[in-house]
This record gives C-alpha cells, sequence and structure tokens, in this order.
C-alpha cells in the first residue's frame, strides 16, 4: 500500500460535475488499497473573482484582509469534494491549512511554508479516511494564528510539501494538459509530451513560464526527493514524471527557508575568446558557433553582450586543453565579420585570455529569492575578488574571475553561505546533480544518469513579460556588480539573464564596462529609476530600459558536452532573420533576448529545428 499525495487545480475542480469526476477517480485510487491525501485549488475562476471584488471595495486593499478572502475559495472546494467522496461512500474528511498545521512565516499573501504539523493528518489517515486539504494557503508561526497565503501556484507547493512531511511515496499533479509539453501547446499545438524530465530541468522550464508546475513546489520535490507526476484530470495515460536526485537527510524544519546554495564550485581549467565589435544583425552567432561546432569544440559559458551602436561583443569559454582550437576557429572567421571596405580594422578582434577561472554557486533554494546573487557579487568584492563575466540560471550563479583568486573567492563563498568544505566541488554540468527516480511498488529507486536518455533539449520556452536595462560605462572594479544588484534585491527585483560587456573603455582614467540585464516587465520602471538616483554617486553613465523584448530559451541536461546544440538554435533564427540581441547561458540553458514581435515565431523555429514536435495535437480547455 502506497501514501500518495494529489492536487487538483482550478479548472479540474471547476463544476459540480468536475467535483464529482474527481471524487471517482480518488475513490479507485483508495480503492486499489492506498492512502490518499488530496489538495485542491478554488474552483475554476474563483480566486479571480474574488480578487475583483476586492479591487471593487479598495483600490490598495489590505494584505492581510486579502487572505482572509482569498483563503475562502479553497474552503468551498474541500467541502464539495468531502461530500462527494462521502456520497461515494468513502470516508472523507476537509481541512484547511490552519486545520492540517501547514506553519508559514508571517508574510501576507506571498509566505513560505516553514514546517507541516502532520499528526492530524496521520490520525485521519489511520482510520482509512481521505484527508481533503485546502491548498494555497497556511497559518503563521508568530502566535496571533493568521491565515496566510502562499502567493501564485500555492496549491502545487502545499501537494509537494505536505507529500515530503509525510514522506509519502510519490505525489501526482493533476491538471487540464496531459503531462509536461516540450513547449506551450497554444502556440504549437504539436507540442510533443514527455515521458519524464528530471528536477533541474523542470525548474528551468517553470521558473521561465511552464505553468503547468510552479518552481517553489519543483524546489521543494529536488530538495527533499520527492518523485513528481503531472497528468491529465481527463484521461488515464501515465503523464510526465519529474524525476529527483537521493534526497539528503535535509530536515523538514523550515522547509521553504532552507538555505539557499547547497555547493561552491570552482573550475580553473578555463580560458576565454572574445569576438568585439561583431556586426548587430542575424546570423553572426550561427556562422561562429556553426564552425565552433564543425570543429568538434565543446563551449561552456556563451555570452553576447547588448549592441553598442551596430556592434556587439561574444564571448564564451572553454577548457584550457582546446583553447587553441578555439582561438584558430575565431581567428579564422573573424575577417568575414568585417566590414568589406575596412578588412584591416578592429572589427571583429579576437580576444584570449588564459589564467581564468570559474567560481559557482548553486542550489535549488535560490528560486525566487533576489539577494542570493547580490550576497555572491558582495561576498566576492568584500575578498578583492573582480567578476569578468556572470553567467545565470534558477539553479547556479557562475562568475568568470582571474585564477590567481580562486582560493580566495571559494574559502569566502564557503563562508558566506555556509557551505562545509566536503560540498565544494569541481563545477559541472547540472546533469551531474544526482540520479533520477523511478517509482516502484512503494518506495522509489535511484538510478544513476547513464540509464537515462538524454536528449539535448527538452522543451523551449518563451517570456514574453521582461524587461531589459542597460547601464553604460560602470568602472570596472571590485563591487560594482554588488551594490547595483544588491539595490535591486532590496526592493525584492528579481534578476534574470545578466549581461557584462567584454570591451573595456577608459574614461577619465577609469576602465569601464557596460551592463545589460532582464527583470519582470512590470518592475522594469522601478528598477530604473532606483538605478537613476545613484547613478552619479556611483559613477554610472545611462540607464536605458527597452520593455519590447522577449526571451527565448532551450533546456535540457542531455546538452552538456554536446557542441553543436547553441549552433543549431543559432541557426534556427538566422535561417528566419530574427536578429539576437543577448546570449546567456548555464549548463542545461540557452537563453536568447529578440524583440517582442518575433517572439512566437523564434519559439516556433527553434521547436521544429530540434524535431520535439510529436504527432497528436494538445488544445488547452478554455
Amino acid at each position: 500500500m502506497a501514501l500518495i499525495v494529489q492536487k487538483f487545480g482550478g479548472s479540474s475542480v471547476g463544476s459540480v460535475e468536475r467535483i464529482q469526476a474527481v471524487a471517482q477517480r480518488v475513490n479507485q485510487t483508495v480503492k486499489a488499497g492506498n492512502s490518499l491525501v488530496v489538495v485542491v485549488s478554488a474552483m475554476g475562476k474563483t480566486t479571480d473573482g474574488l480578487v475583483k471584488l476586492a479591487n471593487e471595495i479598495s483600490r490598495n486593499p489590505n494584505r492581510r484582509e486579502m487572505d482572509m478572502l482569498l483563503s475562502t475559495g479553497e474552503q468551498v472546494t474541500i467541502a464539495l469534494l468531502s461530500m462527494a467522496l462521502q456520497e461515494l461512500g468513502q470516508s472523507a474528511i476537509s481541512m484547511t491549512g490552519a486545520q492540517v498545521g501547514i506553519v508559514t512565516e508571517a508574510e501576507h499573501t506571498r509566505a513560505r511554508i516553514l514546517h507541516i504539523e502532520t499528526e492530524r493528518v496521520e490520525h485521519h489517515l489511520h482510520d482509512g479516511k481521505v484527508v481533503v486539504v485546502a491548498g494555497f494557503q497556511g497559518i503563521s508561526s508568530n502566535g496571533k494564528l493568521e491565515i496566510t497565503t502562499l502567493g501564485r501556484g500555492g496549491s502545487d507547493t502545499s501537494a509537494v510539501a505536505l507529500a515530503a512531511a509525510l514522506k509519502a511515496n510519490f505525489c501526482e499533479i493533476y491538471t487540464d494538459v496531459p503531462g509536461i509539453l516540450t513547449t506551450d501547446p497554444r502556440l504549437v499545438p504539436e507540442a510533443q509530451l514527455m515521458g519524464e524530465i528530471t528536477c533541474n530541468e523542470m525548474l528551468e522550464l517553470a521558473s521561465l513560464g511552464a505553468k503547468v508546475l510552479h518552481p517553489r513546489a519543483v524546489e521543494i520535490a529536488r530538495n527533499y526527493g520527492m518523485p513528481l507526476v503531472v497528468k491529465s484530470s481527463w484521461t488515464d495515460d501515465p503523464g510526465t514524471w519529474v524525476t529527483t536526485p537521493k534526497p539528503q537527510g535535509r530536515s523538514l524544519i523550515n522547509l521553504e527557508l532552507a538555505r539557499p546554495v547547497d555547493e561552491v564550485e570552482l573550475d580553473t581549467d578555463q580560458a576565454k575568446v572574445a569576438l568585439l565589435r561583431v556586426p548587430d544583425k542575424p546570423g553572426v552567432a550561427a556562422r561562429l558557433f556553426g564552425e565552433i561546432a564543425r570543429q568538434k569544440v565543446d563551449v561552456d559559458l556563451i555570452i553576447q553582450s547588448i549592441h553598442e551602436g551596430n556592434s556587439n561583443d561574444i564571448a564564451f569559454t572553454v577548457t584550457t586543453p582546446i583553447l587553441k582550437r578555439a582561438e584558430a576557429v575565431a581567428a579564422a572567421i573573424a575577417p568575414s565579420l568585417r566590414s568589406p571596405s575596412h578588412p584591416n580594422s578592429d572589427e571583429a578582434e579576437v580576444m584570449v585570455e588564459q589564467n581564468i577561472a570559474k567560481v559557482s554557486i548553486a542550489g535549488a533554494g535560490m528560486i525566487g529569492r533576489p539577494g542570493v546573487a547580490a550576497k555572491m557579487f558582495a561576498t566576492l568584492a568584500e575578498a578583492g575578488v573582480n567578476i569578468q563575466m556572470i553567467s545565470t540560471s534558477e539553479v547556479k550563479v557562475s562568475c568568470v574571475i582571474d585564477a590567481l583568486d580562486g582560493d580566495r573567492a571559494i574559502t569566502a563563498l564557503r563562508k558566506a553561505f555556509e557551505v562545509e568544505a566536503g560540498e565544494v566541488g569541481k563545477a559541472g554540468g547540472a546533469g551531474e546533480a544526482g540520479g533520477a527516480g523511478e517509482v516502484g511498488e512503494d518506495r522509489v529507486v535511484y538510478l544513476s544518469p547513464p540509464y537515462l536518455p538524454t536528449p539535448p533539449v527538452r522543451g523551449v520556452a518563451l517570456d514574453l513579460n521582461q524587461a531589459r536595462l542597460a547601464i553604460r560605462q560602470v568602472p570596472d572594479r571590485p563591487g560594482m556588480a554588488a551594490r547595483l544588484f544588491g539595490i535591486l534585491a532590496k526592493h525584492n527585483i528579481s534578476v534574470d539573464m545578466i549581461i557584462q560587456s567584454q570591451r573595456c573603455r577608459i574614461i577619465d582614467g577609469v576602465p569601464r564596462r557596460d551592463i545589460a540585464f532582464t527583470v519582470p516587465r512590470m518592475d522594469g520602471e522601478t528598477a530604473q529609476q532606483l538605478l537613476c538616483q545613484v547613478a552619479v554617486d556611483l559613477g554610472w553613465g545611462d540607464v536605458v530600459l527597452d520593455s519590447a523584448i522577449a526571451k527565448v530559451s532551450i533546456v535540457g541536461a542531455g546538452m552538456v558536452g554536446q557542441p553543436g546544440v547553441a549552433a543549431k538554435m543559432f541557426e534556427a533564427l538566422a535561417k528566419h532573420q530574427i536578429n539576437i540581441q543577448m546570449i546567456a547561458t548555464s549548463e542545461i540553458k540557452i537563453s536568447c533576448v529578440v524583440t517582442q514581435e518575433q517572439g512566437v515565431q523564434a519559439l516556433q523555429v527553434i521547436h521544429s529545428a530540434f524535431e520535439l514536435a510529436g504527432t497528436e495535437k494538445f488544445v488547452v480547455p478554455a
């Protein structure tokens, strides 16, 4: 007999008929010999309706009262579903988040779970009852017994957290699509269903806007080794398994407030190649990395900075043994990128730098915490370590630094993030993070990566909700990145892609570089205002905002050690005359910024280029 946690979203319980259908599915699961906890969302558009009512009363509703209001939506669903189960002869009991004992921080509308007191749920399970729990809500830990809500995706978070606290065998997430697809089926109806995906890959896709799972839920699953399966509420198809690394015996206290960083990594076997002042037009990155792929040169980090005038800088890192091959490829292609009228100009200049290292922090707890990257930059600045390149993903931030600073950087970061010496390793691909799990009869069996198929690209995602900020002429010295991103972190503004230009200009005797980064579009103007306020004091130039951008990304653990993946993405965009404005990579993700109007087309052509389409067309129910 297995203990299973099932979660049903708002569309799955959007009417009496749908609630009765869920009750039938739950009843079948119990009859198969399983113990069951069911977490539900509010019916259909109930939450939207409650928000609308609040806004009709107040332009700026009190956050405590919003929690009181919104928590009622799930309470309607749990009572109705319990009644439906009882009508089928199945004993069931409904429980609010407070009754369950989901204890959160005292932060209204966006609380994180601290711990779950499972005794009451376990007692009801022992009595043979199905426990129907209101998702999205909890009760504060400050002794005032305040009702709190968890923010967007809160029911996913509730379900996986309960599964972890109860040590369930697995957690099933029921939704309106048949599982996790290679991209948004509303934009590409031929999107293909995946049989399985790793937690790291799912974290990236979820954070890029794949709404089938919330990143916080995936983070908990990864931290506690909880296998997830995403299924359709309307069919009996097997869905998609989200496989997890082996659990590390993590404490269930401060469940969502565990330390954000698990590892500090250093790779001293690195060199950098940069092409400065390459033409800002479609096809340049495709030509460069196409030739790199043909020469079997495996590239690590890739960045393309914001354009200055009509040119860009493109830089990439490689391991030291293949530096000469990489340099030769860049030198061979550089002349063809120069203007025919100025073949001997400084356009497409190749710059090579050895004696560099890549230092990284990694951990699933970094999601949605703007201060983590800022803390890394501040720690390096305090240690006197200057940052040459920055690469970010949802689970890792990497900085290229001088090799001589490597030991000092590692020591400082290990102390700042309280990571033990045994947890420091050589930087590796996210695909090396741990084995994946398969669900057996009543427990999880862990397999190492060689037993799993690893296609280079699992999925393609489009984010149309970002804005780009570019800061010109930032002094190139330790502490600048820390000051910049520290300001944004204090105002709870999350930063995604970060690009530091490779060309350095000397102005008034001070070396300067441009820095560009993306933030949620709704935070763009606020971020610009905050940075403009300190620009003069910190010696920056203009702070430029562009809200008409789109970010298209490919994700896949199998791209590690596959030189041609980036080239294939860039070539697909070039073939359709889609210009790349920025490039940033991590081990399992490549992201490109393009114009907003070309975003959907970019997604479609990349999805096609990697042959991710299936034969079945999926339609998302209204």
